[in-house]
């Protein structure tokens, strides 16, 4: 199949540009469909369902770490003292004050 583009318009040129795109989608569509043929046979030989090996275990969830630290000017603002450290922290070190006077 010998197409010569030079002798083609500007219409029939993207006309083949999405015949060309939608064929290659539906090669890899195809293509991916018979792999996971394939993987789900091979997880029935071994006796399992390929949904059982593949399932996502669940993500541990990190619990919020306690408030250590208080804003001696809002003592609702507070920091873990885990992570960048808060303006408020940081300015109340420059004035003098130690952690432990903002410790909870």
């Amino acid at each position: 199949m010998d197409i010569d583009l030079h002798e083609l318009s500007l219409k029939e040129l993207k006309d083949l540009q999405s015949q060309v795109a939608k064929a290659i989608g539906n090669f890899e569509d195809r293509r991916k469909r018979e792999a996971l043929a394939e993987l789900e046979e091979i997880a029935r030989a071994k006796g399992f369902s390929l949904s059982e090996l593949t399932s996502v275990t669940p993500v541990r969830k990190r619990t919020p770490s306690t408030a250590k630290y208080a804003n001696p000017a809002n003592k609702a603002d507070t920091w873990s003292g885990r992570g960048r450290k808060p303006r408020w922290f940081s300015e109340a070190l420059a004035k003098g004050k130690k952690p432990d006077d903002m410790a909870l």
